[in-house]
């Protein structure tokens, strides 16, 4: 555990990695900057402004969210290992 939590403060680990190796998402991002770049082509240079400031503000939310459910997912996981530990202190109906 202690070279896990190393490598994580390290950089070595990038639990990000997960979602990047889905099959799916290399598609997806292509359609997503395809659709941007079409779009873009579309509006005047004040409107391009306030659709890239609320780009940021997603990605923000986005970034938040990801790292939420890192935790949580992290959090959850460490429950699960203390109960696998424990003394089975309950009864099976």
């Amino acid at each position: 555990m202690k070279r896990t939590l190393i490598d994580l403060w390290y950089g070595n680990i990038d639990p990000r990695e997960q979602a990047q190796a889905n099959p799916q998402v290399p598609d997806l991002l292509k359609l997503l900057e395809r659709n941007h770049d079409a779009l873009c082509k579309t509006m005047n240079e004040e409107q391009k402004d306030l659709f890239e400031r609320y780009t940021s503000c997603a990605d923000e939310i986005s970034g938040f969210c990801e790292r939420d459910s890192f935790v949580y997912g992290f959090r959850l996981g460490m429950r699960f290992a203390i109960e696998a530990l424990a003394e089975d202190d309950y009864n099976d109906p």
